[in-house]
């Protein structure tokens, strides 16, 4: 920013940015006194962006009170690590380092930040330097040195940054984690009760967990208002990096759901990995997914969902094209990613609908039998799959992860007098599930139209399994299933208190078990036989099915 100035005074910037530092010193007497002397002649601030090897990369000429630095994304020394460049800029009024300077050295993981006051007819006077710090037990972000004089400065820059970054790197006195696996840090900005906050990040951390990552920390913000590029604010963004510098974090993940723009600018400012909940989710489901339909649904929930994200992607995508696969010269590469994208949804959702057409198929076969048909449903996690082995003798994989089953699976189950039901365990349900994966999967789940009762499987000893019940109910709700016949079952009941668990059974008119007990399944068989099948009958009584969906098989 050198409008306003003299040719000779340019031409002193320029002499300036031609000088070299020795690599052990943070700047000499004689830069500091070109650039004080300077920097009181145009009432401006002088500034100049050092590397570890004393080169002078560029000199930033600002207003009296700061300076705006340029993009410094190329400029980064390790994967982790500080920047590897330095700040050193005058102070018109010999004043400490402000609030702006601390977080432009957090923010962009400067080396260190110096100010070099100017004292009168323009020699430099105190300097004022910061440096970050490691994570430390008072949770500390930088260190601010005493005032010293120029002529005093001795600071052995190399050393003292070589063990600085020796001890970033170590990352602090943090558990040991397997650096295998990526490592998050976990990031709420609501403004829903504290309670409510830190339930929904417990979650979080187990779909983290289920998503093969490690959550090394997390950071609350609960603001008065959300800030429109970064949803949360500066200050605590601030603080976001640090701690992603200090423990080596790999990625950042928010409870909450991002906007395109919201992704994009915390990325470039963190550089580093950014997902919200819904991504989460989806990446999981990705992971999960087994069968072809299951992959197919997944594939089409995440391009719905990335489809009005693409004009984010990159500025790259600006780039002309045309020839072959293109409508001619002047479409733009994102215009191109658009419409291959649309034209994949279209494929999927053709293929998912021949798929339904053959479930369709194999459930008349099955109505013609007249075998009833019982689904089991219920928050993610809750042992649905557990449950299913524990009643049909299988081996269905079971996991402690939030969706540890995707793909649904379907056996036989027999009872006495020749009695049997076909029962299916299906994807367990989420709060907040998002839109895309719903819609997706909405084939697969309305094939719950053909179950003649419900098992809703609670897990009892979750804090918020009120609001689990709560979440699963608003599902069914909105797949029209409010009307069939539903089982309250408790499962867990051997991780509460027995008095417990008696009066929420009765308060919901539930059944408490555990499925780990084959023992405690004798009540809900009895229930399930008597709800089939009336008194003295062989023929099961059951409610009219949907002959419009098709056979509760595996997704």
């Amino acid at each position: 920013m050198t409008s306003g100035l003299k040719p000779q005074q340019i031409k002193r910037l320029e002499q300036i940015g031609r000088r070299k530092i020795k690599s052990d010193q943070v700047v000499t007497p004689e830069i500091a006194r070109l650039m004080t002397t300077l920097s009181f002649e145009i009432g401006r601030q002088i500034g100049i962006l050092v590397g570890r090897e004393g080169e002078i990369y560029s000199v930033l000429v600002g207003n009296e009170r700061e300076i705006t630095i340029p993009d410094l994304t190329e400029l980064r020394f390790g994967k982790r690590g500080l920047r590897g460049v330095r700040l050193v800029h005058t102070h018109l009024k010999n004043e400490p380092l402000t609030e702006d300077d601390l977080t432009d050295l957090a923010l962009l993981r400067l080396d260190l930040i110096a100010a070099v006051g100017v004292v009168q007819e323009g020699l430099p006077g105190t300097v004022y330097l910061a440096h970050l710090l490691p994570q430390n037990p008072d949770e500390r972000i930088y260190e601010i040195h005493p005032p010293i004089s120029i002529h005093q400065l001795n600071l052995p820059l190399r050393s003292f940054l070589a063990a600085l970054e020796t001890e970033l790197d170590s990352g602090g006195p943090t558990r040991a984690v397997d650096r295998r696996k990526e490592r998050a840090i976990l990031i709420s900005v609501s403004t829903v009760p504290r309670i409510d906050q830190e339930a929904s990040m417990d979650e979080l951390a187990e779909l983290a967990r289920s998503a093969r990552l490690v959550p090394i920390d997390r950071i609350y913000q609960r603001p008065k208002s959300f800030h429109p590029k970064y949803l949360l604010g500066q200050g605590k963004l601030k603080e976001v990096i640090m701690k992603a510098l200090q423990q080596q974090a790999d990625l950042l993940i928010f409870d909450q759901n991002l906007t395109p723009l919201q992704v994009k600018a915390i990325g470039e400012v963190t550089e580093m990995k950014v997902l919200d909940r819904t991504q989460l989710i989806l990446d999981i489901f990705a992971q999960r997914a087994q069968t072809r339909e299951a992959k197919v649904q997944v594939e089409l929930a995440q391009l719905r969902y990335r489809l009005p994200r693409l004009a984010e992607r990159s500025t790259a995508l600006s780039r002309l094209t045309g020839g072959i696969g293109g409508r001619g010269p002047g479409e733009t590469r994102l215009e191109v990613d658009r419409r291959r994208a649309r034209d994949r949804i279209a494929r999927l959702e053709g293929e998912l609908e021949s798929l339904a057409e053959a479930r369709s198929r194999r459930r008349v076969r099955r109505v013609a039998h007249a075998i009833p048909i019982l689904s089991i449903v219920g928050y993610t996690n809750a042992g649905k799959s557990t449950l299913l082995n524990a009643l049909t003798k299988s081996d269905v994989q079971t996991e402690d992860l939030l969706f540890a089953t995707l793909d649904t699976s379907t056996r036989r189950l027999r009872f006495p007098r020749e009695r049997e039901v076909i029962i299916t365990d299906t994807v367990g349900f989420i709060q907040s599930l998002p839109p895309d994966l719903l819609g997706a999967f909405r084939s697969t789940l309305d094939e719950l139209r053909d179950a003649h009762l419900l098992i809703h499987l609670v897990d009892i000893s979750a804090p918020q399994f009120e609001q689990h019940i709560e979440t699963v109910q608003k599902i069914l709700n909105e797949l029209e299933l409010e009307k069939t016949p539903q089982i309250f079952v408790f499962n867990k009941k051997d991780q509460v208190d027995p008095e417990t668990a008696a009066t929420l059974c009765e308060r919901y008119d539930a059944i408490a078990i555990s499925a780990l007990q084959p023992e405690s399944l004798a009540p809900l068989l009895a229930a399930i036989e008597g709800r089939l099948w009336s008194e003295g009958k062989k023929e099961p009584t059951l409610p009219a099915a949907s002959p419009t969906y098709g056979e509760a098989n595996p997704l």
